[in-house]
C-alpha cells in the first residue's frame, strides 16, 4: 500500500524526532515525483555570533532534506543511503523566518545520487546553493 502525500510527510516528520533536525526546527513540508522540500526557523539557535543564520545550519538542512529525499526515493528493504560529500555556496545572509530547502535529482543511479539544494528565504530569495552526493549500498542479509 502507497502512503498519501500527507501521510508521507507526517512519516517523515516522524523519523527526525530526537535528531539534529528537531533540534534546528527542520520540518520535511512538501514532496513529489522528483524533489523534498523543508523549511527551518532562522533564530538564535542557528545564529552565527552576529546574529545571522550560521552556514552550518544551511548546510546541514541541505543535507538533511537531500539525504531525505534519497532516502524516499530508494528502496530500503535493500539498501542504506549515506551522505558522501555536501559543498554549499552561501549568497545571502538571512536574520529572521523561515529558509526552505529543495532538494531535486541530478543524478539517481542505483548506487549513486547527485541532489541539487537550492535554499531560499520568505521572498524566495537564494541564499545557498549546494550539492549533495549520496550512496546506496547493499544491506548485509
Amino acid at each position: 500500500m502507497q502512503l498519501s502525500k500527507k501521510e508521507t510527510l507526517v512519516e517523515l516528520n516522524k523519523i527526525g524526532k530526537n535528531t539534529l533536525m528537531e533540534t534546528l526546527g527542520i520540518e520535511i513540508t512538501d514532496c513529489g515525483d522528483d524533489f523534498l522540500i523543508a523549511r527551518m526557523p532562522v533564530n538564535s539557535r542557528v545564529y552565527q555570533p552576529d546574529g545571522v543564520l550560521h552556514g552550518g545550519a544551511t548546510a546541514a538542512l541541505a543535507e538533511s532534506v537531500g539525504s531525505y529525499a534519497s532516502h524516499l526515493f530508494a528502496n530500503l528493504d535493500d539498501v542504506f543511503v549515506r551522505g558522501i560529500e555536501i559543498t554549499a555556496n552561501h549568497l545571502k545572509s538571512v536574520k529572521e523566518g523561515y529558509v526552505y530547502a529543495k532538494a531535486t535529482f541530478l543524478h539517481k543511479g542505483r548506487t549513486t545520487q547527485l541532489l541539487d539544494i537550492r535554499i531560499t528565504d520568505d521572498n524566495d530569495n537564494l541564499v545557498s546553493v549546494c550539492r549533495l552526493s549520496t550512496i546506496s549500498l547493499p544491506k548485509k542479509k
